[in-house]
């Protein structure tokens, strides 16, 4: 299934993609998609539904975040070797673990603000997990069943506040607008293989990032049942699984955002987002 929550922000309601493409109401079946649907048995009735009798939503409404009630936001990084390359970074002997807030999160084609003061934020694709099923200690080959399914994320970084301000990575990775997730949650069953997944960023037209999850260091699996070691890991939580090289930081000169651009990025069979980026207020 695809599954994705759509309407005005802060008014969301949920819904499906169908076979066709088209966008239909789940409002008559649950409230939103939270850390409650997304169990393994809430999963199953959803999919056991008709759903050609489910009422077509007419138009292009927004689309928000894909699910609600996110209480982590979890992420990766240096997670490709060939962007810990581009950054002049060594490949870490395990994950490296950073949060981002989860105030940062937003739809897929929200606006994108350019912090105040900022100089140099960045764009990142990235594969997000999101968890299904409590984890704790759990083993390799058992982690994917704790897996509700994917996203596509915007790991938008600014890169000064991230790297020059002391301290840890959260502050140049939590602002405002910094965590666009969607355009839908894919479930797990239609995921094949998610290390065969290709992900892709364009910048005003011009593809910067063009990669495969093939090349993560450290696989969707392994990653699950890592964090899981440190922390329960709940429905809900999001895992973003870090990026391929391409990124601003990584050009020769370093390239990066400023307002009036637009970003589109997606993933194989997770659908694209589109933003433009905007000046900070006032």
């Amino acid at each position: 299934m695809r599954l994705l929550r759509y309407g005005e922000a802060g008014q969301e309601r949920p819904g499906l993609i169908d076979a066709d493409g088209k966008l239909r109401d789940l409002s008559g079946h649950l409230d939103d998609i939270g850390p409650d649907a997304l169990s393994p048995d809430s999963l199953s009735r959803l999919a056991a539904l008709d759903v050609e009798q489910l009422t077509v939503v007419p138009g292009n409404p927004r689309l928000g975040p894909p699910l609600t009630g996110i209480g982590k936001f979890l992420c990766i990084g240096l997670n490709y070797s060939d962007h810990a390359a581009e950054t002049g970074a060594t490949v870490p002997p395990e994950p490296i673990i950073f949060m981002k807030a989860t105030s940062a999160i937003q739809g897929p084609d929200d606006p994108v603000t350019i912090p105040k003061g900022s100089e140099k934020t960045d764009w990142e694709v990235e594969l997000g997990i999101v968890i299904g099923r409590r984890a704790l200690h759990v083993s390799e080959a058992d982690s994917l069943s704790h897996v509700a399914g994917y996203v596509v994320v915007n790991d938008l970084s600014e890169r000064d506040f991230q790297m020059n301000r002391s301290g840890q990575w959260v502050k140049g990775k939590s602002c405002d607008t910094f965590g666009p997730i969607g355009p839908w949650l894919v479930t797990r069953d239609e995921v094949v293989d998610p290390q065969d997944l290709k992900l892709w960023l364009e910048v005003d037209g011009r593809r910067y990032q063009d990669g495969s999850t093939r090349t993560m260091v450290f696989g969707v699996a392994h990653l699950v049942s890592y964090l899981s070691q440190f922390m329960s890991l709940m429905p809900g939580d999001i895992i973003s699984t870090g990026t391929p090289p391409g990124v601003g930081m990584g050009q020769k000169p370093p390239v990066y955002l400023k307002p009036g651009q637009e970003m589109r990025l997606g993933i194989e069979g997770l659908g694209e987002q589109r933003q433009k980026t905007v000046a900070f207020p006032g």
